[in-house]
């Protein structure tokens, strides 16, 4: 199994591509199954959870080809040959939940296996089944699997969700583009990958109005048709890497990067003492000679603190000057990652869903393992300012997210190599 060898104490400076949303690209494409015609998709991120999603769709019969070393799939599902999700690819990725919403509305029938994935909570499917039986499917839970019919079609309605959910938005989203009649998605995520699929899906000739906000609209139509689409920018990958000068000191420009993706993560940057200004291709971050300042964080649905970046921020503020206090609101056990970071020197002390965190003048490098994908990205970094050699293990979580961590942090001066196991 392979690890991640990091030697800190290095400023960086230099720039970083940032790639295509791994969680936009997971949910375009099963738009694939809503069409006879094909669906291009430009600027696709080259991740593992991308070489899934296309064994599951290949599974059903779907043609997935990959261009352009991968930046590129032609994906056509003319020819479907079964509309059963399999356990043994769908228990790898909760992703895969989101190929039934298509499969039923247009085959008005769809087998799917209940997910797998990070052990960051619960993260029932509930608010998925029920959106789906708003638009009139009929389910039943059996054996492991959700099987799922609406043998006259779906029929448009109204889905009210109890709290925001991005993946039970994404797959009713795409079944109400088929169904019959008007749906109305009432307290809908409004995280940008939701705007790109909506974006693509009206590309397709679906009609939708209001995504972006609480509430969508969503005018069934008899059919779509294929489409060309570029991914937007991944803002997790994007604050991800603008953390990595925050952490070491320097100046790195994240390529591809706009505020609009991450406002209330720089909003904390900011209060940290870290620079960050919009340039020509993206985003430049910087941070001066100095110990940053605490700051409190409280994850949120977006437009709020993104919970995918909080295992990072975590590492940051544990070289803070003072105290500060991290409060996760999405995912419970979501603070994995913290007892790693405590074996690198660092002080936390966490109660729930609360972690309070002091700063210390250096964190010392050592052996600690990934346990989930945000996980392990926060300990490369944390790695990235430690004294001495930090070995990151199990980064096969890191591979689920990260294209190429080692290339892009190493053309910026840091020294970190991967050790193949």
């Amino acid at each position: 199994m392979d690890s991640i060898l990091v030697k800190g104490g290095a400023p960086l400076s230099g720039e970083i591509p940032i790639a295509g949303a791994k969680n936009a690209c997971l949910t375009l494409m099963p738009a694939t199954l809503l069409s006879d015609d094909p669906l291009t998709l430009t600027n696709a991120p080259r991740l593992s959870d991308i070489k899934t999603m296309t064994t599951l769709l290949q599974s059903l019969g779907a043609e997935v080809s990959s261009l352009q070393e991968g930046r590129v799939l032609a994906l056509s599902s003319h020819n479907l040959t079964s509309q059963k999700a399999d356990y043994d690819i769908v228990r790898k990725m909760r992703a895969s939940i989101l190929v039934l919403g298509p499969l039923l509305a247009r085959y008005g029938q769809a087998t799917v296996s209940l997910p797998g994935g990070c052990a960051i909570g619960a993260r029932p499917v509930d608010l998925h089944l029920r959106a789906l039986e708003a638009l009139g499917a009929t389910l039943e839970l059996r054996d492991g699997y959700v099987h799922a019919s609406a043998s006259g079609g779906l029929k448009g309605g109204t889905v009210a969700f109890p709290f925001v959910s991005v993946g039970a938005t994404e797959n009713v989203l795409m079944a109400a583009t088929l169904a019959k009649g008007t749906t109305v998605i009432e307290n809908a995520a409004q995280e940008p990958e939701i705007v790109d699929l909506a974006q693509c899906l009206r590309t397709m000739g679906a009609r939708i109005e209001g995504d972006g906000t609480p509430t969508i609209t969503v005018e069934g139509v008899d059919q779509l048709h294929g489409a060309t689409h570029r991914v937007v920018t991944d803002r997790i990958e994007l604050g991800t890497y603008m953390l990595a000068p925050a952490i070491t000191g320097g100046t790195v420009e994240c390529l591809g990067g706009r505020i609009g993706l991450v406002q209330a993560f720089a909003e904390k940057l900011h209060d940290a003492g870290i620079e960050v200004s919009e340039t020509a291709r993206g985003l430049s971050v910087s941070r001066e000679n100095g110990r940053i300042k605490p700051v409190n964080v409280e994850t949120a649905p977006f437009p709020g603190f993104p919970t995918d970046l909080q295992a990072q921020m975590m590492a940051l503020l544990c070289t803070a000057n003072g105290t500060s206090v991290l409060e996760e609101r999405i995912f419970e056990n979501r603070f994995m990652h913290a007892p790693e970071l405590m074996r690198m020197g660092a002080q936390i002390d966490v109660q729930g869903g609360t972690a309070t965190v002091t700063g210390v003048d250096r964190l010392k490098g050592a052996p600690v393992m990934a346990t989930d994908l945000r996980a392990s990205v926060s300990l490369i970094l944390a790695g990235l300012a430690a004294e001495g050699e930090t070995v990151v293990s199990r980064v096969y979580h890191l591979d689920r997210g990260y294209e190429r961590v080692e290339e892009k942090l190493s053309a910026c001066g840091a020294s970190i190599e991967r050790i193949a196991g």
